[in-house]
């Protein structure tokens, strides 16, 4: 079934009234995986519209990540720089141990961070000497290009840090946060149903393999719910048995999910320029994955950047418009019910079932070169090329599937 239909007449939602900050996360150690690098996923719940990929020159450092399109210079959400330093974050809500009302400062935080931060060392130091109160409470997931990953559950004051190398403290070889911190006050904070998922899920990719697409096919667009013991993806929880209709209600992709980032970082003594940022913009059920690298610089695939006459990425754009269409009831409590059988169904005509395809054609089209970036070094013309095949893959994707055409 193609969807025809006129984006412009689509009910649009403003997404600034809806007061929502909560992420999915986790870092995967090179111990985990096939090619022994490292994985940083972070699945972006906030109430910000939408988000795309920049490029900055810092003050020590250029870096290249995900910031909120209405304010793309003042704050970044997950990224990494040219030493190969990354950070991500997920707020927490059972740190926090003072009156001080001025928050919400993680996005500068971070930015700030890759402009200073070489690895692990050179963070623990900007967090020991930032001036109190710091305006956060978060755990913040790092990764370097010398093996460092640890996550700092972090509040105005003070800071754990979680060492995901530790073989005591993460015996499986990651960890993963949502929206409290182990060291916070026992049993507030949100995001225990989506923690509860994501260890369900992640004991299934130990017997696989952890890589971008999987964390974004298995995980990203994963409709499992470990509370309620169910996954509609199965013909005996699916809504399409009923109305197609269902309450979204605690899965990790949620009506508020504006973002997915992997970030692939690199073994120990490989060039840190080989860092890759994988990203899926908008609502990630309907959207498909790109790379980026911070030595192309500025040249980062349109479909993932602001465009000139908007602002947006347009990949973003149409994700979050089909959002909008999955979740099509606006009047009263409609925005808690979405239309599952518009993502999935039995006739393999979802979103979520045609736009699969391209997504793994990208991954296909980039893997046969990794082996020799690692040996000898980025090529910039190489991913040019690449990027420009990868945005025909997708470009073709949308309109041949869902009569959509995607404008760069």
């Amino acid at each position: 079934m193609k969807f025809k239909f006129f984006l412009g007449l689509l009910l649009f939602f403003n997404m600034s009234t809806v007061a929502v900050w909560a992420c999915t996360s986790a870092i995967i150690t090179g111990k985990l995986t096939k090619d022994g690098r490292p994985l940083m996923w972070k699945h972006r719940d906030s109430g910000a519209g939408w988000n795309h990929i920049a490029y900055f020159k810092g003050e020590r450092f250029c870096y290249t990540g995900l910031v909120n399109s209405e304010n793309p210079s003042d704050e970044i959400w997950t990224g990494m720089n040219e030493a190969g330093f990354a950070i991500m974050n997920t707020a927490s809500y059972n740190l926090k141990d003072d009156e001080v009302e001025e928050m919400d400062k993680e996005g500068r935080f971070m930015k700030r961070a890759l402009e200073v931060c070489k690895d692990m060392k050179d963070f623990e130091y900007f967090l020991d000497t930032l001036s109190r109160p710091m305006g956060v409470e978060a755990n913040f997931g790092v990764i370097d290009a010398f093996g460092g990953a640890a996550y700092y559950e972090t509040n105005n004051h003070t800071y754990v840090k979680m060492d995901v190398n530790d073989e005591e403290l993460a015996p499986r070889g990651y960890l993963i946060y949502t929206n409290f911190s182990f060291h916070g006050r026992k049993d507030e904070g949100k995001g225990y149903i989506r923690y509860d998922t994501a260890e369900e899920l992640f004991g299934q990719f130990e017997k696989e393999d952890f890589t971008a697409a999987h964390l974004f096919a298995g995980c990203s667009r994963s409709f499992r719910h470990s509370l309620l013991g169910i996954d509609l993806r199965e013909e005996a929880f699916s809504p399409n048995r009923a109305s197609g209709f269902c309450v979204e209600q605690d899965f990790i992709p949620r009506y508020e999910s504006i973002a997915s980032v992997v970030i692939q970082g690199v073994k120990p003594g490989m060039d840190p320029e080989l860092v890759t940022l994988w990203a899926v913009l908008g609502y990630p059920p309907v959207s498909i994955a790109l790379p980026v690298w911070v030595k192309m610089g500025e040249e980062i695939p349109a479909l993932l950047a602001a465009s000139a006459q908007t602002g947006k990425a347009p990949l973003c754009e149409v994700a979050v418009q089909l959002r909008d269409f999955v979740f099509s009831v606006k009047r009263g409590n409609g925005l808690k019910y979405m239309n599952w059988s518009l993502l999935y169904n039995a006739q393999g005509s979802g979103i979520m079932q045609v736009l699969q395809p391209a997504e793994e054609a990208v991954f296909a089209l980039f893997a046969p070169y990794q082996t020799e970036w690692e040996r000898q070094g980025l090529k910039v013309e190489e991913i040019r090329q690449l990027y420009g095949q990868a945005t025909e893959i997708i470009k073709t994707a949308y309109k041949q599937n869902l009569g959509i055409l995607l404008q760069e």
